[in-house]
């Protein structure tokens, strides 16, 4: 995601988010520090992909274990260009990186709520689309993905290069249709686009 294909203010935002993810990276480790160095390319244009592969217009875009904010603040920060999502929700169980997502969601005044908590013990978030990146294997995203996912929604989960076996155990535990996308930042992931989840 080079500045070209993004407005003024987006770039303006994800530049406050830069300087914000800098300072706070060294106290309570949001993204490795190897990645640091270029997560412009490493978790931003990573993160904005997911945004051009959901089917807009999007109500509620719902991000698992975000973390750093990776994918769903980029996906909040992109919205307000976009109009679309509507709006977003991260949900993070610890407590100083759900600080680091509020912070950002002030300084750079995106719409987006954080819930503190585990995944498996909030309530059904009913989001139209759903993104987790680097949280679990895919087999336990589809039960989180069954739970907070409304009928006919569509999930998001970017994957290594180990996504075939991840594809293959998921299969004998759930039902369900994905389309594979090549990751345009990295050769070897692949971002899957998952729909009609069901147990077997």
């Amino acid at each position: 995601m080079s500045d070209e294909d993004v407005s003024r203010e987006t770039n303006e935002r994800l530049g406050i988010y830069s300087a914000l993810l800098e300072k706070w990276n060294p106290r309570i480790n949001l993204v490795s520090r190897a990645s640091l160095a270029n997560h412009r390319i490493r978790h931003f244009a990573d993160s904005a992909q997911l945004h051009d592969l959901a089917p807009h217009p999007v109500d509620h875009w719902a991000d698992l274990g975000s973390g750093g904010g990776f994918p769903g603040l980029v996906i909040a920060i992109l919205a307000l260009d976009a109009g679309s999502p509507a709006r977003v929700t991260l949900v993070e169980s610890d407590v100083r990186k759900s600080a680091f997502l509020n912070t950002v969601i002030r300084e750079t005044g995106v719409k987006a709520t954080v819930v503190t908590g585990r995944i498996e013990a909030i309530p059904p978030l009913k989001a139209d689309v759903l993104s987790a990146r680097a949280l679990a294997d895919l087999t336990v995203l589809l039960g989180f993905a069954d739970r907070h996912l409304k009928p006919g929604g569509t999930a998001l989960f970017p994957k290594g290069v180990t996504w075939q076996d991840e594809l293959r155990d998921a299969q004998s535990a759930w039902q369900f249709t994905s389309h594979v996308v090549k990751s345009k930042t990295e050769a070897g992931p692949v971002i899957l686009r998952v729909r009609g989840i069901s147990r077997v």
